[in-house]
């Protein structure tokens, strides 16, 4: 990220940088449906990996999308129609990609806006080292 009026990138463009880098990482999207269309999205799992699958309608019509999910052997993980929201979990039973769709098709005019997370596998500790046996802080206690 260049500065405008500039050759170098300053401490903050160095910020912004790492945020994008870590934005980039996550698999949070919010993205925009159009109407009578469909959106694929594709994750590579390995086999006994646990993963979910939420997701929830920002705007659009009355608030609806149609979801399904396929593991890497093609068979349908889970499928559910017109629906606001919801959350769905699996345990990979191989390694391949996993592939999952949000569909708009039955609506003829309205475009949807959809948040989702594909959470692949256990979310590391916040604090590995901290000795849960212990008392908290009162800095870290807010924080939990």
């Amino acid at each position: 990220m260049l500065l405008r009026g500039s050759r170098t990138v300053g401490p903050w463009g160095w910020l912004m940088l790492l945020l994008v880098a870590f934005a980039a990482w996550a698999s949070k999207i919010t993205f925009e449906l159009p109407d009578n269309a469909k959106q694929w999205f594709y994750e590579e799992i390995v086999h006994g990996t646990k993963c979910t699958l939420e997701f929830q309608m920002i705007s659009g019509g009355h608030y609806d999308v149609d979801c399904w999910l396929e593991g890497p052997d093609g068979a349908v993980l889970y499928k559910e129609m017109k629906k606001q929201y919801d959350s769905f979990t699996f345990t990979a039973s191989r390694n391949g990609t996993c592939k999952f769709c949000f569909s708009n098709e039955f609506s003829t005019f309205t475009h949807k806006t959809v948040y989702f997370d594909f959470q692949v596998g256990q979310d590391p500790p916040l604090f590995p080292s901290e000795n849960r046996t212990t008392a908290l802080t009162q800095v870290k206690y807010c924080c939990v």
